[in-house]
């Protein structure tokens, strides 16, 4: 599947600041990159637990001056799309993480494929993922 624009999740930024080729392809090459809030939150977090915190958050700050990455707000629409996929993961025995059914229903919102290490995001229905190889 060739794409266009991809929602980043924590997992592939991880793994394109780690230099992983399939993540740093998939970064280079598409035309745009959305990143929610609640990534944002997951990074910071990490990085205000972690030993290189200031350098950490440089880097995002300049990933996030591209032009080509843009944050996608959480809004009525998301919390609605969220409700969904909670309900059916639940009814269908199952869950994700809450903060990535919070991911995943901004990639249903707004039309983009999750850009991810984590293979629960192949169990949300109606998302698309591209599924990085977890190392």
């Amino acid at each position: 599947m060739e794409l266009n624009a991809v929602l980043l999740d924590t997992s592939a930024y991880s793994a394109f600041r780690r230099g992983l080729a399939p993540a740093v392809h998939v970064l280079r090459t598409v035309a745009e990159i959305a990143v929610t809030p609640v990534v944002l939150g997951e990074l910071l977090a990490g990085f205000r637990l972690g030993k290189h915190r200031s350098e950490n958050e440089e880097e995002l700050s300049s990933f996030l001056d591209s032009p080509r990455v843009r944050i996608v707000p959480v809004d009525e629409t998301t919390a609605d799309r969220y409700a969904a996929i909670l309900a059916a993961l639940r009814r269908a025995g199952t869950p994700i993480p809450t903060n990535d059914m919070w991911i995943a229903a901004s990639a249903m919102q707004h039309g983009l494929v999750v850009l991810t290490s984590d293979a629960h995001f192949e169990r949300v229905p109606q998302v698309l993922v591209r599924l990085l190889p977890s190392t």
